[in-house]
C-alpha cells in the first residue's frame, strides 16, 4: 500500500464509489464498493510512479497526515 492519501466517496452521478489521489492529480478511479475503489487507486498509484520514473519525472513525496493548528 502506498503512503499517498486517497479520498473515497460515493458519487450519485456515477452510481459508484470514486477514489481520488490529491497529490497525484491525474488519478481518479472507481469501484462498486469502497474497498474496490481504494484497491483500484492503489494500482493506479503504482502505475503512475512506475511511468513517472521511466519518463524521468519528479515524483512528489507523500505528505502524510495533515496537521491543523
Amino acid at each position: 500500500m502506498s503512503k499517498y492519501g486517497v479520498f473515497v466517496y460515493w458519487s450519485d452521478q456515477d452510481e459508484c464509489f470514486v477514489s481520488e489521489v490529491p497529490e497525484l492529480p491525474s488519478i481518479k478511479t472507481h469501484g462498486d464498493n469502497q474497498t474496490e475503489a481504494l484497491e483500484n487507486a492503489q494500482q493506479a498509484i503504482k502505475l503512475w510512479v512506475k511511468v513517472a520514473k521511466e519518463d524521468g519525472m519528479k515524483i512528489p513525496k507523500p505528505k502524510g497526515k495533515l496537521q491543523y493548528a
